[in-house]
């Protein structure tokens, strides 16, 4: 045990460093990210080895959350996404529908400070974010207006509701608690979300309970959850074909279908009637590239943006279907499902593998938890950026990303005896029960 709670020590010391590193934000912050991954990486190994009595799990998981409270006060480093944030709250509480204008209209100038929307990126385009996503930044500016804090707050509450909900899970499938810590202690999760407030860290919590409530037999209430999800980004629509499979009566499979669509759905009604909500997720969806890793290959040799697009669709369509036949446990096709998702998305920034990290106590796989270290390499392409105004993917960083992962996906898929899950000295009692 003393290994591990070395490692954790460690650790915690690693993302706390940011504070006191004397560098360049964006330096520090790649320093800082980088070599606390490095340290996670030990900390997982050790976890997988050695059990940990609850009480120690319970204090770790505080310390997390005192290490997240931390950042409070610190502003974004490695992104401004949250300035639209802060800008689409304004927006929507002077009562105007956040879709209807970009940040730069003219119609919207007697809402313009010195802050906002000069710190917004991309001030040309409407909003990409969805109904729940901008309810929750019209909260966070009635909490705190145009500062940072307010969104930082609720994040943190939000990630406090993804650790109960990790503990109800556990419970459930009887899975040892100290993998909680997988969640708890990843460094993309405090330097993404504690750090530079991601919206993405609200619907981790609505992914966990939606599942929790799932496997234990309210699917009504799991599939309102899930839709919710939804809605702050469709990543879980991957998972419905898995779970619509999973069921054996076609009226579990009907509301699988149905309800979370329409709990996605129902929530843009209001927002159509002025204006077009998708005008920017369509933009987004045909043309922006960044950190791809089937995408980037195929389209070394297509050549053309669209025509990879529609293969890598169709290609995660077909494995997604595949996977859901498989007579895998029903956590790890879950699991898979989201990773594939991401290993054939066209843009893959750091935060979107939150929904995986989500995961992880769940699956423990190590092509999981090397993802959401390795990915820590692309703040080499935030410095480019921030300091030189040069957006580039640095090659060789991503090739090291990638290619760990690739590989411990296919030596799980191909069901190497070392990489399971319950090949250390404390089995998984539950797992059969999920297939």
């Amino acid at each position: 045990m003393m290994p591990l709670l070395v490692s954790l020590v460690l650790l915690a010391a690693g993302l706390l460093s940011l504070h006191v590193l004397p560098f360049h934000p964006i330096v520090s912050y790649t320093a800082a990210f980088i070599a606390s991954s490095a340290l996670f990486l030990v900390a997982a190994y050790q976890l997988f080895r050695k059990e940990l009595p609850d009480s120690y799990v319970f204090g770790a998981i505080g310390i997390a959350m005192i290490i997240r409270f931390s950042f409070i006060a610190t502003a974004p480093i490695g992104s401004d996404d949250l300035w639209r944030y802060v800008w689409d709250g304004k927006v929507q509480s002077s009562g105007v529908n956040p879709y209807a204008y970009a940040p730069d209209s003219d119609a919207l100038k007697h809402l313009s400070t010195s802050a906002i929307p000069s710190l917004v990126n991309h001030p040309e385009m409407k909003t990409i974010y969805f109904p729940l996503s901008e309810w929750i930044f019209y909260l966070s500016y009635t909490i705190s207006g145009e500062h940072a804090w307010g969104i930082k707050v609720l994040l943190l509450f939000s990630e406090m509701l993804a650790m109960y909900g990790l503990f109800l899970l556990t419970r459930v499938l009887e899975i040892p608690r100290r993998f909680m810590l997988l969640y708890a202690f990843c460094p993309m999760l405090v330097y993404e979300y504690a750090i530079d407030a991601h919206v993405d860290g609200f619907g981790l919590p609505l992914l966990i309970f939606s599942l929790y409530c799932y496997f234990d037999k309210k699917k009504i209430v799991s599939m309102l959850l899930l839709g919710l999800s939804l809605s702050i980004k469709p990543t879980a629509l991957v998972l419905l074909p898995i779970l619509f499979f999973a069921e054996k009566e076609w009226r579990s499979r009907l509301q699988i279908a149905v309800i979370p669509l329409f709990a996605l759905a129902v929530q843009f009604a209001p927002y159509f009637f002025s204006a077009n909500p998708f005008e920017s997720l369509s933009t987004f969806t045909k043309n922006w590239t960044f950190n791809g890793f089937v995408f980037n290959v195929l389209n070394a040799y297509v050549h053309n943006n669209q025509q990879t697009r529609l293969i890598c669709s169709v290609a995660l369509g077909v494995l997604v279907l595949m996977l859901s036949f498989s007579k895998k446990p029903l956590v790890d096709r879950l699991y898979y499902a989201v990773l594939l998702l991401l290993l054939f998305s066209p843009v893959v920034h750091p935060w979107y593998v939150g929904w995986l990290a989500a995961l992880l106590p769940l699956a423990r796989r190590w092509s999981g938890v090397v993802y959401v270290s390795t990915l820590s390499l692309t703040c080499f392409t935030y410095i480019a950026y921030q300091l030189h105004g040069v957006w580039s993917e640095q090659p060789v960083m991503w090739l090291l990303e990638y290619i760990p992962v690739v590989i411990l996906l296919i030596m799980e898929l191909a069901d190497v005896g070392f990489l399971r899950p319950d090949s250390h000295r404390e089995a998984v009692r539950g797992s059969a029960s999920y297939l």
